[in-house]
């Protein structure tokens, strides 16, 4: 048997974030106040004693700022605002204000390592001439060659494509995303105090704590000449050193400008939370994790993993030994609005190529969407056993699968276009949610079309279809959020094994709580001890294949 011990807390009201199941709300996908077919903030406010009632400490909204939505929102044109399709700011006051009127905390992203190619600032660049402080604020460069036409360097841009592009004076601007994401340059004491400012404007107005996109891209080296990188694709995990070094991935700098943060976030009482979208590998992550840094990050690793109980052990080992490490608590993730959902993710074979199975529509292969719920009931109830914070994405409580099959004129993801029809991207996660089992939006709104199409199947998942009903997915949350409040205790954990672990995976929770999970088709004994939940029905002293069982003796 191993055992992880319990990291000592700090007083509870600055902890609330450690052990929390954080519901992620997208806001255009969530719920439409005012029919435009698009959701916005008065549409979160209606829906959040919803929310109250499934059992989460928190929401955490996905950027609902001015934008042009040329990568749903991730491209900012001013960061202390509210995209007037969306609401106002005094929309996102009442919505702040009947959340912790409701007992639930907010966390709000921020998106510090690019802009808007429409922000005032990246305008007052391009109006401005080479060398000139405004471009300062941005990552502007000559070209290479003879004429300058070349890009800087071989940098590539996560959505396909060349990170560089050229403005009509010659010289070049980066973009690690979109060509309308132009980077900062974190080097700007500018750039770094105005994001210090917009920390304290939410903070000022209320919101519990932050969501940093790209934590791990901020630091750059930009020295002259730009160091290359081979011009591959900037996968996060793959071909970059782990020490700090990569030009612009995980450099060491990107920390002092964390722990800058750190300060203006415990200067409130209690200090507000942050947690870092670090693609980076965990012996890197916890450096984000930090106590004087953001506090915790974001492990991808179940995400990642396939169904199988011996690499899941070891992603649960790594992640609990890291968050330790580091004087955090685990962070678990099973869906995010950029990954293909895990109801659909369990449905297929193992090694599925998903870029691929979304261009065939969701059919090659075949999903076996039976089973693929299975998994995902078990899946879920596993991980609201473990320590640490859960993140649970808008949808998935319904168990939703990813809606693979969207027309092609329907996409709206940069992914599609930049990769030019190869990859069809992520709306397929990000279709408005079904609440109703009819209507002409399954009432996302009061009417009009929603901005993806949903499909037809949707109102058999629907919240209506699935309230009250015993063995819905729906109710099953309700009843592990409800039970993992109660049964918490401390952050160990202990397994309840010994050796190599083959098909099912036991631990137990220092209230006595224990999680047994089968992850085998055929069943296996049942344990011993007082059944709490089970994520499908139990045999005759059997827990069946792709089940998972919380009990007490």
């Amino acid at each position: 048997m191993t055992q992880h011990t319990a990291v000592e807390p700090r007083r509870a009201a600055e902890d609330w974030w450690r052990q929390a199941v954080v519901y992620q709300v997208y806001p255009r996908s969530f719920a439409d106040a005012d029919g435009d077919g698009l959701g916005d903030i008065r549409g979160v406010t209606s829906r959040l004693p919803y929310l109250r009632d499934l059992g989460v400490d928190a929401v955490w909204l996905s950027p609902f700022y001015p934008s042009a939505l040329a990568d749903g929102g991730y491209d900012v044109d001013d960061y202390r605002d509210v995209d007037p399709r969306l609401g106002t700011l005094d929309d996102v006051d009442a919505m702040v204000a009947e959340a912790h009127r409701l007992g639930l905390k907010v966390v709000v992203d921020i998106v510090p390592n690019h802009s808007s190619d429409r922000h005032v600032w990246f305008q007052e660049a391009l109006a401005s001439p080479p060398g000139s402080p405004a471009r300062d604020r941005y990552v502007f460069r000559d070209g290479r060659g003879p004429d300058g036409s070349e890009p800087p360097s071989d940098w590539m841009s996560h959505f396909g494509g060349r990170a560089w592009t050229r403005v009509p004076d010659g010289q070049w601007y980066l973009h690690l995303f979109t060509r309308e994401q132009p980077d900062f340059n974190w080097d700007n004491p500018e750039v770094r105090e105005d994001f210090l400012t917009t920390l304290r404007f939410w903070s000022d107005r209320g919101v519990d704590g932050f969501r940093v996109d790209v934590a791990h891209g901020l630091a750059k080296d930009l020295s002259h000449p730009l160091r290359d990188v081979g011009g591959v694709h900037p996968d996060a995990l793959t071909g970059i050193p782990l020490d700090g070094s990569h030009p612009y991935f995980d450099r060491e700098e990107v920390h002092e400008i964390f722990r800058e943060w750190r300060e203006v976030l415990d200067e409130y009482d209690p200090p507000r939370s942050a947690v870092a979208e670090a693609w980076v590998a965990n012996s890197r992550r916890v450096l984000y994790a930090r106590p004087d840094e953001l506090g915790q990050a974001f492990n991808f690793e179940l995400v990642r993993a396939p169904w199988s109980a011996p690499q899941v052990h070891v992603v649960i080992d790594d992640a609990l030994s890291a968050a330790a490490a580091a004087g955090a608590s685990a962070t678990w993730v099973l869906s995010n609005h950029d990954v293909v959902r895990h109801v659909s993710r369990y449905a297929l074979p193992p090694g599925t190529d998903l870029v691929r199975w979304l261009l065939s529509d969701g059919t090659e292969p075949e999903p076996d969407l039976e089973q693929g719920l299975r998994r995902a009931r078990a899946a879920t109830l596993l991980m609201l056993a473990l320590p640490g914070s859960a993140y649970v994405y808008q949808g998935e409580e319904l168990g939703l699968p990813e809606v693979a099959d969207l027309p092609r004129e329907s996409l709206q993801d940069p992914i599609w276009f930049r990769t030019e029809g190869a990859d069809k991207g992520r709306d397929g996660c990000r279709v408005p949610i079904p609440w109703e089992k009819g209507g002409a939006s399954f009432g996302f709104g009061p009417s009009g079309e929603p901005w993806l199409p949903q499909p037809a199947w949707y109102g058999d998942l629907s919240v209506e279809a699935q309230d009250g009903v015993a063995d819905s997915t729906l109710e099953l949350y309700r009843d592990a959020l409800r039970l993992r409040r109660e049964l918490q205790g401390d952050e160990s954990l202990e397994w309840l094994h010994d050796g190599d672990v083959a098909t099912t995976l036991h631990l137990r929770r220092s209230t006595g709580w224990e999680s047994f999970t089968n992850f085998a088709p055929e069943p296996v004994p049942l344990p011993d001890g007082e059944v709490l939940l089970a994520s499908g029905p139990l045999g005759d002293g059997e827990l069946p294949g792709e089940t998972t069982v919380w009990l007490r003796r």
